[in-house]
């Protein structure tokens, strides 16, 4: 008997989530792992997207720019490596110009916004959650840990609260299943589950798990409604299917990609 797309989604979400949370509290090399794992195969999907609309960025150069933006940002931030590093990213940045050049393309300037598009959109921000990981000084297991335990309750209290009591559209042009209702359940599941955090977690006050909360939610859904935006300018309905019943690493991660950033800024600001 074939399985329903929700049963699908709760057992590939059960087996791929046991194997994040092991990458996760491990130690911070078995993160390291992850993150580089997440944001190279978030490359690959965003470029065959690009590739498949007739498009020709230099994708694998610019998953080369991904992979070392991330994994030097977690090097400096272990003080393992000097800041001065991130300067070869720029010199690998600058060759990408020369390289255009001797491609002899028609559209060198689409190509070149295209590959660090897919820099800026997908591999920068899996590099700050490393500075989200390393903003006490040293590594966190439960900041990084929390912040995806916060993704998906806010995700979960979101399809669930969509699915049961949605009735006001949320962004009808972009995305029309999604609803006000989802988004206040996500709220709600992802702040019960920062209070909780709080009172286990101590590397962090609980006002700044219900924060950060806050942030994953309302930023994260933004992330997803700006995925949601390109697939349909792609006239897609996934980024892929790596996942079965999420679809790719893009449609699963989007929130993250977009909220990250914010919480590498909040997490940084001395309070």
């Amino acid at each position: 008997m074939a399985l329903t797309n929700l049963q699908l989604r709760i057992i590939s979400g059960i087996i791929g989530g046991t194997g994040v949370v092991f990458c996760l509290t491990f130690n911070q090399w078995s993160y390291l792992i992850f993150v580089l794992a997440l944001g190279v195969a978030g490359q690959i999907e965003f470029y065959k997207l690009i590739k498949d609309d007739g498009e020709d960025p230099l994708s694998k150069w610019g998953i080369l720019i991904g992979f070392l933006v991330n994994i030097l940002t977690f090097f400096v931030l272990a003080n393992l490596l000097p800041t001065k590093v991130y300067t070869l990213i720029f010199v690998l940045i600058g060759i990408t110009f020369i390289t255009e050049l001797y491609r002899k393309s028609s559209n060198p300037f689409e190509n070149i916004a295209f590959t660090l598009i897919g820099i800026f959109y997908v591999a920068i921000p899996m590099a700050l959650l490393h500075v989200a990981a390393f903003s006490q000084g040293k590594f966190s297991t439960q900041i990084i840990s929390g912040i995806f335990f916060m993704l998906w309750a806010s995700d979960s209290g979101a399809y669930f609260a969509g699915k049961t009591l949605g009735k006001h559209k949320l962004f009808e042009r972009i995305s029309p299943k999604k609803t006000w209702e989802g988004l206040l359940g996500g709220l709600a599941l992802a702040i019960i589950l920062a209070v909780i955090l709080g009172i286990y977690f101590q590397d962090l006050p609980t006002w700044k798990w219900i924060a950060m909360a806050i942030i994953i939610t309302t930023i994260g859904t933004y992330g997803d409604l700006v995925e949601s935006m390109l697939k349909r300018s792609l006239q897609i309905k996934d980024s892929g299917t790596l996942i079965p019943g999420h679809g790719g690493i893009l449609d699963r991660f989007d929130g993250i990609l977009l909220a990250a950033p914010f919480l590498a800024f909040f997490l940084s600001i001395d309070f």
